[in-house]
């Protein structure tokens, strides 16, 4: 699989998602991607969130999956689910299957080392939606230091709140600030599907700022390419110069 945005020297950030993360065959596919780019000297940084996972974990012991606005509401239990299957079974998942492919991979979580400092949401429509986070900034230290080492970071959607509480936050949104505050020259959201669609089922090949918030305020976007267009509407406003959504799909371009 060619990874898109291959050949730059910047970093770039590549956020996993979708049956991305749970079909092994294709999961494989992209991961040697990763490695060989990688293995070329180009520097990475991976996002990954994990839903699916949340969603088979809770299930296995008899919890239910509430959600409001689209949004997982996050009880205590389900937060210490949620960083359990994030921070431990996904991530450490990726990083093993990197290190069989030649890859000098390690996992963090988001929260880790303030990466991914996040402000509790605010309640919607009067749900308070528990330990749910948005996303204010990302400290690159960490990032970067692991990177200088020659580390390929593997990071989960994990964020640290105010007075040391961890907060769920949204993958898409996660790896946007990450690629901000590392300056990355690249921000490639991968994904189950090929990209952004219009209204006839064909991929937008490339859309600028304006483009893409026409679409955000018509009905043509949905479900969860809603957060990985505002995500990375969030991205180009901080400066990342190539924002691909989908394998080799949708371009967003500065205007």
């Amino acid at each position: 699989m060619r990874i898109p945005g291959d050949g730059g020297a910047g970093v770039r950030v590549i956020k996993l998602g979708g049956s991305l993360l749970d079909d092994a065959a294709r999961r494989a596919q992209v991961l040697r991607g990763v490695a060989q780019a990688w293995k070329r000297g180009e520097p990475i940084v991976i996002v990954h969130g994990g839903g699916k996972h949340i969603d088979a974990h809770l299930k296995r012991l008899g919890l239910e999956k509430r959600t409001h606005a689209g949004l997982r509401i996050t009880d205590d239990t389900t937060l210490e689910i949620v960083i359990a299957v994030l921070g431990g079974v996904v991530n450490k998942m990726l990083v093993s299957e990197l290190s069989k492919m030649g890859v000098k991979a390690a996992g963090i979580s988001g929260s880790d080392g303030g990466t991914l400092i996040a402000d509790r949401h605010p309640h919607i429509d009067g749900v308070d939606l528990g330990n749910v986070g948005r996303v204010r900034r990302s400290d690159p230290t960490l990032v970067r230091s692991m990177l200088t080492a020659g580390f390929l970071p593997v990071v989960s959607s994990l964020a640290a709140g105010a007075r040391g509480t961890l907060l769920n936050v949204n993958a898409d949104s996660a790896a946007a600030a990450i690629a901000a505050g590392l300056n990355a020259t690249s921000l490639v959201f991968l994904t189950d599907v090929a990209g952004l669609l219009d209204r006839k089922g064909a991929v937008v090949a490339s859309l600028d700022a304006d483009d893409a918030r026409a679409m955000l305020a018509s009905d043509v976007v949905t479900g969860g390419m809603r957060p990985k267009l505002e995500a990375a509407l969030q991205a180009l406003a901080s400066g990342v110069t190539s924002i691909r959504i989908g394998e080799g799909g949708t371009s967003l371009v500065a205007a």
